[in-house]
């Protein structure tokens, strides 16, 4: 009897630090794929910075174009994610979703202010891309919040 007794335990202490296993590792995929982004968005913010000081509208549209394409391409990457059978894992999928289309939104608005036929369309892109910068701290905070009571839920911690 008590050696059932510690195989079912032993059992099920490893189905729990499996499902432990598999939520820290989604965390780290996703946490990864936004790191991945800095260079790529501290080159485009780079680009984005020169072409406008010299009003080269058209390379502004085209970086921005780029950029959305690569934070596409990483929604994408998050989408074909297996989502693993843990706490909170689709809340905090949707959480990273919402931030990493925010991040894309940007770089479609630089795209579109880029392709505007007329500086009164240009400045009207570039007041409504203020307003969506202004939400940058909010979108973050809210991801941030999301991953923490997924890695609560689910017995690990995030750095």
């Amino acid at each position: 009897m008590f050696k059932q007794t510690m195989l079912i335990a032993f059992l099920f202490t490893g189905l729990v630090a499996c499902k432990s296993k598999s939520a820290f590792n989604y965390s780290e995929a996703i946490t990864a794929k936004d790191k991945s982004l800095e260079i790529d968005v501290k080159a485009t913010e780079d680009k984005v910075s020169k072409y406008g000081a010299a009003q080269q509208f058209d390379s502004v549209a085209i970086a921005g174009e780029n950029m959305e394409k690569i934070v596409q391409q990483k929604i994408d990457e998050i989408n074909a994610l297996a989502v693993p059978k843990a706490k909170g894992a689709e809340e905090f999928k949707a959480a990273a979703l919402t931030y990493f289309k925010f991040i894309k939104s940007l770089y479609t608005g630089y795209k579109n202010a880029g392709n505007a036929k007329t500086d009164e369309e240009r400045q009207a892109i570039v007041t409504e891309l203020q307003q969506i910068v202004g939400e940058k701290q909010k979108i973050l905070s809210d991801m941030q919040a999301a991953q923490r009571k997924y890695a609560e839920a689910n017995g690990f911690k995030v750095q």
